[in-house]
């Protein structure tokens, strides 16, 4: 009889562990999910102020066309993109677009003296804060759970519920990581 409680008792011991790490994937599979919405606020967020901030700069500098297409086309790509990978590289060319336009925008001392642009400009600004801190949360998370799938034992648990790694949100345009020249 004791041999018999004994085994129930590893077994029941045994069960605890497994699903502990189970819940643990779990856990951190909801919070990359949850992460990924977070950014998916911020971009959509940064989206929808994309055209008010094209038509303000518009109206001061109307011969630069080709700035506001790259805009456009950047900005439509963006809301397109489904995978990380494809999101994070559209986004690399937006952001690049949008440091464009915000070039145009110093040439004209009329236009940075606009209160709207100065809004819409620190909207931007405060919207890239955002979502650069949501893009690190999310890469935290997904760091977590690639760790805990690799990870012997969990990589058994995980192998067996189908649990996937993610891709993090990277910088793929070599353009984004290079310093900034400021001219005077």
């Amino acid at each position: 009889m004791i041999p018999l409680l004994v085994l129930i008792a590893i077994l029941v011991v045994v069960g605890l562990i497994l699903a502990g790490m189970y819940n643990g994937l779990v856990q951190l599979k909801v919070r990359a999910d949850s992460a990924w919405s977070d950014i998916d606020i911020q971009l959509k967020r940064r989206h929808d102020l994309v055209p008010n901030l094209v038509e303000t700069v518009k109206g001061y500098a109307a011969h630069e066309k080709g700035t506001f297409e790259n805009v456009a086309r950047y900005r439509s790509a963006a809301m397109a993109a489904t995978s990380t990978e494809d999101r994070a590289q559209a986004e690399g060319q937006l952001t690049q677009a949008l440091r464009g336009l915000l070039a145009v925008a110093e040439a004209y001392p009329e236009l940075k003296a606009n209160a709207q642009f100065q809004s819409l400009q620190q909207s931007l600004a405060d919207l890239e804060d955002a979502l650069q801190n949501s893009r690190r949360y999310y890469n935290a998370v997904v760091r977590d759970l690639n760790t805990k799938i690799q990870s012997f034992p969990t990589n058994i648990i995980a192998g067996m519920f189908n649990f996937q790694q993610r891709s993090f949100f990277e910088i793929t345009d070599p353009t984004e990581r290079a310093v900034p020249t400021v001219k005077f």
